[in-house]
């Protein structure tokens, strides 16, 4: 099967590293197709997956837009979809991967006469989404999509509760490769030398930094935890948020604890900082759709704290792989830190259970069968 996969990001997020997985197998039978140049296309090459960068400008629809802002994106996508038309015609297959792929994908599905898969990596919600969006989402998926992959249960829910075809939609959760996930002793050690963590009890955040992500909830936690609790926060801001992240430098002065939270900005040794870290905190304040960090930090064998709501209450059993919490409540937050600070032993055991379960649950070699299994069924 030769497949076309689109994705409209140029910048490596959870659904693109998700889609280098998924997409490596299939080697020269398949090509990415990029509505925006940037990192993202490097990691594509450097996994040896072909790509081409299919736009000449980004398409300028936000998961917020109205319908005006939409319409006047159509003179953006025409030439696009020209593109991706003649491109999908050498392929069994079109692969949505994002949203503003779908809308493309749809379209240049219908006529160039091939089936097309949407890989939804989304709540679709008004949480998230304008009413315009969701409307657009749900009936292009309908009309045209032969399967919808949902990264969770949660994913689904939502997609069924927008209005969305029950018989469509199926749910697989990402995959991982667990063996990325033990770094050496010597590297993790290292990197706690150089960032200054040793003797700290550290609390790593490892998302970009956007509201409802939380980064806030935690900095807020860390202000009535112990002195020798500090965090580190890794990512940065992707989508215009840059009011947040200097709200978040303020928030850190306010309460003094610029010796207690580094930002540490977009980092490619994210298996290696996990490892560096006593507790993974997830903080998110609105229903996350499936919540990769927490499989990660699982993978690496950390206990991991998350915001009890959407696809991370699949991952996480509270008290058994790791610990729950109300979404926005810094105090509930506070007490895991302490208990995972002061009960080494449960904790150590939560930590092993994690990743025996993650190693379980998310072999990508697994997830990828299931997704090979169902474009065969399907398709």
């Amino acid at each position: 099967m030769r497949i076309l996969f689109l994705d409209q990001s140029g910048k490596p997020g959870g659904a693109e590293l998700c889609l280098i997985d998924i997409a490596k197998p299939y080697g020269d039978r398949a090509l990415v197709g990029l509505f925006a140049d940037g990192p993202f296309k490097d990691l594509l090459q450097q996994n040896h997956i072909p790509v081409e960068v299919l736009a000449t400008q980004a398409i300028q629809v936000r998961k917020e837009s109205s319908l005006l802002q939409g319409f006047k994106s159509l003179g953006q996508l025409a030439p696009l979809i020209t593109k991706v038309v003649k491109k999908a015609r050498e392929y069994n297959l079109i692969y949505a991967n994002t949203q503003k792929a779908l809308v493309v994908g749809a379209l240049a599905s219908f006529f160039s006469r091939r089936p097309l898969v949407y890989h939804l990596h989304d709540i679709l919600s008004t949480e998230h989404f304008s009413q315009t969006n969701l409307h657009v989402a749900i009936n292009l998926a309908n009309r045209f999509a032969s399967l919808v992959i949902a990264n969770s249960q949660a994913s689904k829910t939502a997609f069924l509760q927008a209005g969305g075809d029950r018989n469509l939609v199926e749910v697989v959760y990402n995959g991982f490769d667990p063996k990325i996930y033990q770094p050496d002793d010597s590297d993790i050690n290292k990197l706690q030398q150089q960032l200054g963590l040793e003797g700290k009890f550290v609390v790593g955040h490892f998302s970009r930094l956007a509201p409802w992500k939380g980064q806030h909830v935690l900095i807020d936690a860390l202000a009535k935890c112990p002195p020798e609790v500090i965090t580190i926060l890794v990512g940065d801001a992707l989508f215009g948020e840059q009011d947040y992240v200097q709200k978040l430098h303020q928030q850190v002065a306010e309460l003094g604890l610029e010796n207690r939270v580094k930002f540490l900005g977009f980092r490619s040794d994210i298996p290696q900082l996990m490892a560096a870290c006593d507790l993974v905190a997830h903080t998110s304040t609105a229903p996350e759709p499936f919540g990769r960090v927490i499989v990660e930090a699982m993978l690496c064998g950390k206990t991991v704290v998350a915001a009890k709501a959407g696809g991370a209450m699949e991952l996480v059993e509270h008290g058994l792989n790791g610990f729950l919490v109300t979404p926005g409540e810094s105090q509930e937050l506070v007490q895991v830190i302490i208990t995972c600070l002061q009960e080494t032993e449960i904790t150590a055991t939560i930590a092993n259970n994690a990743r025996t379960t993650a190693s379980r649950r998310f072999d990508v070699a697994i997830i990828n069968q299931q997704i090979a299994q169902l474009l065969s069924d399907k398709l």
